[in-house]
């Protein structure tokens, strides 16, 4: 990359800041945060309390900031996004998952600037259609999301793949479909973080941790599975895209392996030196049925396109997790 700036959008949040912080260290570019922090007390602004960050634009000033600074922009890394799967007002998320990042499709492409967008591992829904990220748009269009969150990110791949069809399209774009991520400075997601900093402190509270029994025969109580990633290897994936100049396309971001959330809660234990006790708790109704018994990225497309890098194992990246951040004072990287 020459110097000029990289433009993030959601840039404090947990990908995001996991993001700037790598980018910010880099003497060839400087980073332009966009992002909302709200109240002091949530803690998101400490997810860059670490990182030298000098220029923020809020989301309402995007569109003048963009067109003022188009000749430095080398890159736009679009990770704002509303996240929470749980999330019902669906206006909302139309606004910023699909109708924003339109704006920036457009604009990235109008303006010849290449693109990395966040995508989700929850367009694949059930999960019975497989988790192969075929960039045919009749395989998208095919695709089942479970909820309002994964249909807006299904929505965005289609746009993404149609008008690049159509030669409409940013010279270099990549939608990154990520899967279960773990790391530093998701504290602020509250409910939505990740399992591993949800049991964390059910284990120093209380010395167990409680999962979701099974509800499915072929599946033992804890035995769920999920495709568990460490940011940093999300932010590799990243970093890689931009160095390389790579077209990527709609692509898969996991480790390729899916784990238990036995495993999970067991490596937990493991890392604070702690036998496990895990007690397990019905899943809840208003969840049962939308509940994801297997997820599994297919890495073919990933590794076709010539990603060098090695993920993190499991108890690997929950250790450093577990004892370079949650166990320490500023938990933040």
């Amino acid at each position: 990359m020459s110097q000029g700036l990289i433009y993030v959008t959601g840039g404090a949040g947990f990908i995001g800041s996991n993001i700037v912080g790598r980018l910010a260290g880099r003497p060839d570019c400087e980073v332009v945060v966009c992002d909302t922090f709200g109240d002091a007390q949530d803690g998101k602004w400490r997810n860059l309390a670490n990182h030298r960050v000098t220029r923020f634009v809020a989301p309402a000033d995007q569109d003048r900031f963009l067109e003022d600074h188009w000749r430095a922009i080398l890159a736009v890394i679009h990770m704002g996004a509303i996240s929470a799967t749980t999330e019902r007002d669906v206006d909302s998320i139309v606004a910023t998952n699909i109708t924003l990042s339109q704006r920036l499709w457009e604009w990235c492409a109008h303006r010849q600037c290449p693109l990395i967008y966040a995508s989700s591992a929850a367009t694949y829904g059930d999960g019975t259609q497989g988790f192969v990220d075929d960039n045919a748009i009749e395989a998208v269009r095919g695709l089942r999301p479970l909820n309002a969150y994964g249909w807006s990110k299904k929505v965005f791949d289609e746009y993404a793949l149609d008008r690049a069809a159509c030669g409409v399209a940013p010279p270099i774009w990549a939608g990154l479909r990520f899967f279960n991520v773990y790391g530093p400075n998701e504290y602020h997601k509250g409910a939505q973080r990740s399992v591993v900093a949800t049991i964390h402190p059910q284990i120093m509270a209380e010395g167990q941790v409680r999962l979701f029994r099974s509800h499915r025969p072929d599946f033992a109580d804890g035995g769920q599975l999920r495709d568990f990633i460490h940011v940093r290897d999300c932010v590799d994936v990243v970093e890689w895209l931009l160095e390389s100049g790579t077209h990527g396309g709609i692509v898969n971001v996991g480790t390729g392996a899916a784990r238990s959330f036995r495993d999970l809660a067991e490596a937990t234990f493991t890392a604070l030196g702690r036998p496990p006790r895990i007690e397990f708790v019905d899943t809840p109704e208003a969840i049962r049925d939308k509940y994801q018994y297997f997820t599994q990225a297919d890495l073919t497309r990933l590794r076709t396109l010539g990603f060098p890098g090695q993920f993190t194992p499991l108890e690997d990246g929950v250790a450093d997790y577990v004892r370079n951040y949650l166990e320490r004072e500023n938990a933040y990287a």
